[in-house]
């Protein structure tokens, strides 16, 4: 199969259609996409713009806080995992540089008395800005409905019960993180806005960034630009996800680069969605992806596990 020069774009209605022609042809398109590059833009996602705006909205008046103001919102003991992280605190897996951003977390809401609660730090709410934790909550609801979509697509693309990752992923683990890299104003030593790295989870919902830089690595070594038209999110496959089928799907090398020096002065705002499922989720490669031709490539682990092993990689713990 050819290279990727670009990002493939799909229509998540098809999926929602009721049509089981429709259905069927984005299940082919997502699965051939994510077996091939790992990355797709999707439209019709279920974020409007309207609220895509207010989280954004927020999100610029939050870092603009003092730091003082905002360092009083990072909480000691939580890995990072709730609230605020200064400037070059996370960097990539086997770097030490830290990365030239700063961000902050929202966590999962448990609203249905499930014990899991347990298992999860409380969402910090900021004080300064009475909206900011009410739009971040709506945002991460509406992005975890629409993970579920894509999941239950991949289902099927397996050949899983379509609701194979319902139960998987209700209260999940999955965090939303609006992310500021700054103005750069000197020269960086070796360091980038977000080097190289795969994610964590089974899948990353990206709101549209504010600006260029995002770039995923193919085969020939080439770093292809991300842009997704305005009304588009970017949904890639994360670790887990290729973890639990063997390799088939693919989690793709990418990073955020550094604007040209002409350009150091503008910030760029973005926000992913890293889902994941919860913590005693089995990771054991799927009986169906293992062959003589595709091995067995992974040890067993569960979701936690391995969470809490890159989370040590990733310097924030």
């Amino acid at each position: 199969m050819s290279d990727f020069k670009y990002i493939p774009s799909i229509d998540l209605a098809y999926f929602n259609s009721g049509n089981s022609q429709l259905k069927a042809e984005f299940v082919k398109q997502l699965g051939k996409a994510y077996e091939t590059i790992g990355f797709v833009a999707v439209k019709n996602h279920g974020l409007s713009d309207e609220l895509c705006a207010s989280l954004y909205k927020e999100v610029k008046e939050f870092f603009s806080l003092s730091e003082e103001q905002k360092r009083q919102y990072e909480i000691e003991g939580l890995a990072g995992q709730r609230g605020y992280v200064s400037f070059g605190i996370e960097h990539a897996k086997n770097k030490n540089e830290g990365d030239l951003k700063e961000f902050w977390h929202f966590g999962q809401n448990i609203e249905d008395g499930d014990p899991i609660k347990a298992e999860y730090p409380d969402n910090v709410t900021v004080n300064e800005l009475p909206e900011f934790n009410q739009i971040g909550t709506e945002v991460y609801q509406r992005l975890e409905k629409t993970g579920r979509d894509m999941l239950r697509a991949i289902s099927l693309y397996l050949g899983l019960d379509e609701n194979y990752f319902d139960a998987k992923i209700h209260n999940g683990n999955s965090i939303l993180r609006p992310i500021h890299y700054p103005p750069i104003t000197s020269e960086p030593k070796g360091a980038v806005r977000s080097a190289k790295h795969e994610d964590i989870n089974l899948i990353t919902l990206l709101m549209g960034a504010s600006a260029d830089g995002l770039q995923v690595l193919n085969k020939s070594g080439e770093w292809i630009g991300v842009t997704a038209l305005p009304e588009q999110i970017v949904v890639n496959v994360g670790d887990m996800l290729q973890r639990l089928t063997n390799n088939k799907l693919k989690s793709t090398t990418h990073r955020v680069v550094n604007p040209p020096k002409e350009k150091w002065e503008t910030p760029r705002y973005s926000i992913p969605f890293f889902l994941h499922p919860r913590s005693e989720v089995s990771l054991t490669c799927l009986e169906s992806c293992i062959s003589n031709t595709n091995p067995k490539q992974y040890s067993d682990m569960t979701a936690g596990e391995y969470l809490q092993e890159r989370i040590k990689e990733l310097g924030l713990k």
